[in-house]
């Protein structure tokens, strides 16, 4: 069977993103895949399993990995947003963004991989009342490294043009969170954009989750030990997903971020200030993560 890679996407993908270059195209597109989605939603089936998270911690990576499964289908694209930006499109919409199943009984899972998930508020109560039995994957990358990854990020989109210094100090969210759960359809410029230290407090988020979510149907994966352990952890994903056993002939690494290293004292103070959320983290898991140690 021919494997699908980050350079062998689908032709509705290959499609969209051929349209997308075209700015006169687009709005047309749209709306035409509205009417398509009205149309045949009762022949999508919903997400099997959500990697809800956290940016800028190996989701593309993890990604690409299951899709590649036999017995997996991709959606549309990797983050299709519905649950966080694109929540007034309704229900079909989101159905529509992944493969038709017109046989009795599905002989494939499907998912997708919106990273913000994890940290919008309105996100896991929106999922548990459409999707309640969703498997949901977590990574959990070290609180500094993913905060200065965010930072450089969108340092490189020029969505960011303070040091990452000035940018910690001035985070820009004040008010932003109230601000979304008041009023759904609020768009943030700051949110997630600039929620660099926000993005990487698991601990609040996660109990959050917890709230609408029984234990069992997260997995937390350590993004270090996926990196280290690839093969080893992506079978466990497999098994998490109820799929049979497989090995990737190449892991590749998704996305990589390459960026000068960060300030000495910067890097402790920050240590310094995760520490707390992090300790509370690892007994809300029942794991360790050891990243103090690191």
């Amino acid at each position: 069977m021919k494997k699908r890679t980050q350079f062998n996407i689908s032709s509705r993908e290959k499609l969209r993103n051929r349209i997308i270059n075209y700015q006169k195209m687009y709005p047309i597109s749209r709306s035409l895949h509205r009417i398509y989605c009205q149309t045949t939603h009762f022949l999508h089936p919903f997400p099997d399993y959500l990697i809800i998270g956290a940016s800028r911690s190996g989701t593309s990576s993890l990604y690409e990995y299951i899709i590649q499964h036999p017995d997996v289908k991709p959606a549309i694209t990797k983050q299709i947003h519905f649950f966080d930006k694109y929540f007034d499109r309704g229900i079909a919409w989101y159905k529509g963004c992944f493969p038709f199943n017109i046989k009795a009984k599905k002989n494939f899972i499907t998912g997708e991989a919106t990273p913000y998930y994890l940290c919008h508020p309105l996100a896991p109560s929106r999922i548990s009342k459409i999707i309640p039995n969703v498997k949901l994957i977590v990574l959990l990358r070290n609180s500094v490294d993913r905060t200065y990854s965010h930072y450089k990020m969108e340092f490189s989109r020029k969505k960011e043009d303070l040091s990452f210094e000035d940018a910690l100090e001035k985070e820009r969210l004040n008010g932003e969170i109230e601000k979304i759960i008041n009023n759904p359809k609020y768009s943030s410029n700051h949110f997630p954009t600039h929620a660099y230290i926000y993005s990487s407090l698991y601990y609040d988020q996660i109990k959050m989750w917890l709230n609408f979510f029984p234990r069992e149907q997260f997995l937390f994966i350590k993004s270090e030990d996926m990196f280290e352990h690839i093969d080893k952890i992506y079978n466990q994903t497999l098994t998490f997903l109820g799929l049979s056993p497989f090995r990737l002939n190449n892991y590749e690494t998704v996305r990589k971020g390459n960026y000068s290293i960060m300030n000495h004292t910067t890097r402790e103070q920050l240590k310094k200030y995760f520490q707390p959320y992090n300790e509370k983290l690892y007994h809300l898991i029942g794991r360790d993560l050891k990243w103090e140690e690191e």
